[in-house]
């Protein structure tokens, strides 16, 4: 892809629709409930009177005793909201707060009658919250009171509230609201912004602190909830899209992250500032993760820079876990803003890889990553330095703009995993249409291979047929020839016809092996070796040549246990005899010949052809190649796997061959016999 496929202009107008659409949907966030938030904060209208706040007053608390009187001494004026470390930094416990107000009523008009007038209407009182908990007193009765006040205590930080007061519990003139607020000086204790006037209007203002304090966090929760289990399934079917793996991560972490915004307790830990630690990991875990996706999105190799950012994770991890309760505040603080400017850079440096690519076009998924990572970044500058302001949390860019944010970063991906999805699906179009000719292709070939295989069979068996013509017809007409040539007169007509009946009993022994590869075993070696025994022996004995046939009486199993030679290792093993004894009946001059078939062992079978004849040199004849009859032996031996061996010197030869049962041909392999 050319660099002008991405112009500037194109990409500019893409991250500013971007980033446009981020600021609407902010304003809506932002501005949409905070519409029902236009009466001032600490007066409202009642009716014909109205609530005005006199003073607001806090002093330390001597002890944790939430119960009323409260510190005679030591009271200060603050503005609400207040956070106690900004006047008592080294203080530890709780507060209380005092705030005195009166009803200002209006003059009744002239000449209208006061004793008919109507009674003033109900005043509402809205806090935005207590950190970490507390309780509230109307003058020197109980309101509302947290369910825990020593750790591990309840979570009213970020939890705004609103009451009627009874009327009852007011008197005339001044009235005091009391608030006892206990927390650690690390989370930034205090008292949340307040407002007493009209039920409608407190619970009007208390709706859009509602939604923007709790709502909006719990909808951030949710939603990274649902990407990190989308994306971490996503990670598990494809293990080597890491990108959608830190992602779910980096979600996972944001939602544990924002746990502490919503819980209304420190379970499972078992202090808040317990509690506090776990978030700020959190934090971490998410800085890192946010890093490594980009880097794995945008395509980065950083192994250095990865290395350095894991450093700093476990030293910041580190500090939170391992820092004294005393200097948590300012070592929190610290891991904070460290973790933010690692953000910070990350975003800035994206920026740089998006926009200004080197070596490469631009593109418009990192583009529009910039956009996103722009936008946090702005959130981040915001409030780098107003972390530890609690009662910001309402107006905290960060938790609105996570909801658009992790929304925006899973269309982003989900759109990459759409493209993805059409390229595979391209790509398996494609693969068929390869398979289809592929498989036409080698069906050609397969066509080709087997008219191939006919023509190559079919010389096989020609030449099969020629070794059989040559072992066993042709050994019979030597044998023929042999005691015609050595008859001292004229053969009769009647030995004639027994010579040619032979030959003939041969072609028919011949045909029926070589047709029939099933043939069966014989039951005992002595039946395997009558046929070709009764047919020698009398060739044999008429031509002066004495003969001895040692053969074993049975078989030492069944061909099943490997005990006993199939029917065709019977057939070529008895060829490969007949074949040797041929031979010694054309060129041994011999007087004596001995066969032995046996098994030396349960699994083996020898046979082995020795006669006293006038001998040859074996490595001679191998090479000259003219022994048609030592070829088919050795050719029959390595066909069956069988070992075999030729000794031969003036003193006689001996044919050797020793065959492994259970490893030679199958029972029925065709053209096995022929071959």
């Amino acid at each position: 892809m050319s660099p002008r496929a991405h112009p500037l202009p194109r990409l500019l107008q893409a991250g500013a629709y971007l980033l446009a659409l981020l600021l609407v949907l902010l304003f809506v966030l932002l501005a949409g409930p905070a519409m029902a938030q236009t009466a001032p904060a600490s007066t409202l209208q009642a009716g014909s009177c109205k609530a005005q706040i006199l003073h607001v007053d806090a002093a330390r608390a001597s002890a944790l005793n939430p119960q009323l009187p409260a510190p005679s001494e030591g009271w200060e004026p603050v503005t609400l909201p207040d956070l106690w470390t900004q006047r008592w930094p080294a203080h530890d416990g709780a507060v209380w707060y005092r705030i005195a107000w009166q009803r200002s009523c209006a003059s009744p008009q002239p000449g209208l009658d006061t004793e008919s007038t109507a009674p003033p209407e109900p005043i509402a009182l809205g806090i935005d919250g207590i950190s970490v908990a507390g309780a509230v007193y109307v003058n020197h009765d109980l309101l509302w009171s947290d369910a825990s006040l020593v750790e591990p205590l309840s979570r009213s930080w970020n939890v705004p509230r609103w009451w009627l007061l009874p009327e009852s519990l007011l008197q005339p003139g001044v009235n005091t609201i009391w608030v006892y607020a206990v927390g650690h000086r690390a989370l930034s204790p205090g008292l949340g912004q307040l407002r007493l006037g009209s039920p409608q209007e407190v619970a009007q203002v208390q709706a859009g602190k509602q939604w923007r304090q709790r709502t909006v966090y719990f909808v951030n929760a949710v939603l990274c909830a649902m990407a990190g289990v989308l994306f971490f399934s996503i990670w598990l079917l494809q293990r080597k899209a890491r990108t959608y793996g830190w992602f779910a991560l980096m979600a996972l972490c944001w939602m544990l992250y924002l746990s502490t915004y919503l819980a209304g307790s420190q379970w499972p830990w078992p202090d808040s500032l317990t509690r506090a630690r776990f978030s700020l990991v959190a934090l971490l875990g998410y800085v890192l993760s946010v890093c490594i996706f980009t880097f794995r999105f945008g395509a980065q190799k950083l192994p250095w820079v990865e290395r350095f950012l894991w450093l700093l994770a476990f030293v910041g991890a580190a500090v939170t876990c391992l820092v004294p309760a005393e200097h948590a505040r300012q070592g929190f603080s610290l891991v904070w803003q460290g973790a933010t400017a690692v953000f910070l850079v990350n975003g800035l440096q994206f920026q740089v890889h998006a926009w200004f690519p080197r070596k490469r076009p631009r593109n418009l998924a990192h583009i529009l990553l910039a956009c996103i990572w722009l936008l946090l970044t702005l959130v981040a500058l915001n409030n780098l330095y107003s972390v530890l302001d609690r009662w910001q949390v309402a107006r905290d860019w960060a938790a609105l703009s996570g909801v658009l944010v992790i929304g925006l970063l899973m269309l982003l991906l989900g759109g990459q995993l759409v493209r993805q999805m059409h390229e595979v699906r391209r790509f398996n179009r494609e693969l068929k249409v390869g398979v289809e000719s592929a498989r036409s292709e080698l069906a050609q070939a397969l066509q080709r291979e087997h008219v191939q295989a006919l023509e190559n069979a079919k010389l096989q068996e020609r030449m099969a047929l020629a070794h059989d013509l040559h072992d066993g017809l042709g050994g019979a007409l030597v044998r023929s020839m042999a005691l015609v040539e050595q008859a001292d007169e004229t053969i009769s007509s009647a030995r004639v016809l027994s010579l040619l009946k032979s030959m003939r009993d041969d072609l028919n022994q011949l045909i029926d092996y070589g047709s029939s590869a099933g043939a069966s075993v014989p039951d005992t070696p002595v039946q395997w070796a009558a046929p070709l025994r009764h047919r020698i022996t009398r060739i044999l004995d008429e031509i002066g040549v004495q003969t001895h046939w040692s053969i074993a009486a049975q078989w030492q199993g069944s061909v099943e246990e490997g005990k006993r030679p199939n029917a065709l290792q019977c057939l070529l093993l008895t060829r490969l005899v007949e074949e040797a004894l041929s031979n010694v009946i054309k060129h041994s001059h011999a007087s004596k010949v001995r066969v032995e078939y046996s098994q030396p062992r349960p699994n083996q079978l020898l046979v082995r052809v020795e006669d006293d004849g006038v001998g040859f040199d074996v490595q001679a004849v191998q090479r000259a190649g003219q022994s048609v009859g030592m070829r088919s032996m050795a050719a029959r031996a390595e066909r069956l796997g069988a070992s075999f061996s030729v000794q031969s010197s003036p003193a006689g030869t001996m044919v050797t061959a020793v065959l492994q049962l259970g490893a030679g041909l199958p029972a029925a392999a065709p053209g096995a016999a022929a071959r």
